[in-house]
């Protein structure tokens, strides 16, 4: 078992990298009271059940798996269910799923009797590398991503590893594009371990490391003011992508891949690709520049008619910069190929 801690004065908390830490949740948790057990039916429903029953008084709430649980009409399912249940101020809140279900599992917390306890219990790569930690919550809103949320720091992180054994390659491959993202800005011997290849072997590695990454960075700059845009990038364009209606079939990695390729120097695409390719995700996809452009002007990051991106020059460094939306305009087409 590994500890980080995440330094936020009193909103610290512990992240536990252990395997098996799922079967030891009511030992590394407070669930002597009743608990909410958020998943979605995607997550093998044992992982939910096994939480519960070591709750005083637990409960299962299913959402749908996908993108279209983060909305505002499941989180009024959710805080309802609480308010049936009678759910109190010394109540808690467990996400036991990947990003969609720990951001809205966060976000209810945060808002119910105007703040519960919330644990994350990630299943996925990508929610273990990234989502999980940090204290962003948020659900979608008229087709724009996260749009409506709250920082809202968990009070523990419990990242067991053996949870991700039942998750498909491509679910695998979508989340380590975080990780990549992370390799890229902050840590040049990370995106090395890309390059040689052997992934499976090196997953502890890879998740630790890519936790330390944000966990440095959230610890600077908690509510992104200023450094934690860097976990931004690849965000600006992907997330135009991904709210292009007929690309819903791509995963929130497998579009912050795609949003990388263009915000790194002529002479580092071609690593990035290759390593892209290797782990088996796009690198062009058919759309609609049009498209992709006008939903990510409507970027919450953006500041009127430009937005802050970083960029990368070359592993582990990187540079912030204001540019303006039409300038990106070019960009949406390198990775594009017309419909």
């Amino acid at each position: 078992m590994s500890v980080l801690q995440l330094d936020l004065g009193a909103d610290s908390y512990d992240i536990v990298i252990e395997r098996g830490a799922l079967q030891r949740a009511g030992e590394l948790l407070n669930l002597d009271r009743k608990v909410l057990v958020l998943t979605d039916n995607g997550v093998p429903a044992e992982y939910a059940q096994t939480v519960a029953s070591q709750a005083k008084d637990g409960y299962v709430f299913t959402v749908p798996q996908g993108e279209d649980s983060k909305s505002i009409p499941t989180f009024s399912r959710v805080l309802s269910e609480m308010l049936r249940l009678g759910f109190s101020r010394k109540d808690a809140v467990v996400a036991v799923g990947g990003g969609v279900v720990g951001d809205l599992a966060g976000f209810a917390a945060s808002a119910y009797m105007r703040g519960i306890d919330f644990y994350n219990i990630p299943t996925t790569v990508l929610s273990q590398v990234d989502s999980s930690i940090g204290g962003k919550t948020a659900v979608n809103l008229d087709g724009i991503k996260n749009i409506v949320g709250a920082f809202y720091q968990p009070k523990k992180v419990l990242v067991d590893l053996d949870l991700l054994a039942t998750l498909p390659d491509r679910q695998i491959s979508n989340g380590l594009a975080e990780a990549v993202k992370m390799s890229l800005t902050s840590d040049k011997e990370l995106f090395e371990l890309f390059e040689k290849g052997n992934i499976k072997e090196n997953m502890d590695e890879i998740i630790t490391r890519s936790l330390m990454i944000k966990k440095a960075v959230v610890e600077q700059d908690e509510k992104e003011q200023g450094l934690r845009r860097i976990l931004n990038f690849g965000h600006t364009i992907g997330h135009g992508v991904e709210s292009f209606e007929h690309l819903n079939g791509l995963y929130h990695g497998e579009c912050v891949a795609l949003g990388m390729i263009p915000m790194v120097s002529d002479e580092l695409r071609p690593r990035l690709i290759k390593v892209l390719e290797s782990l088996r995700l796009p690198t062009s996809v058919e759309l609609n520049a049009d498209e992709v452009y006008a939903a990510m002007t409507h970027d919450k990051k953006g500041e009127g008619d430009s937005v802050t991106v970083t960029t990368v020059s070359k592993p582990g460094t990187f540079t912030m910069k204001k540019v303006q939306f039409k300038d990106l305009y070019p960009m949406i087409q390198m990775i594009g190929r017309s419909v």
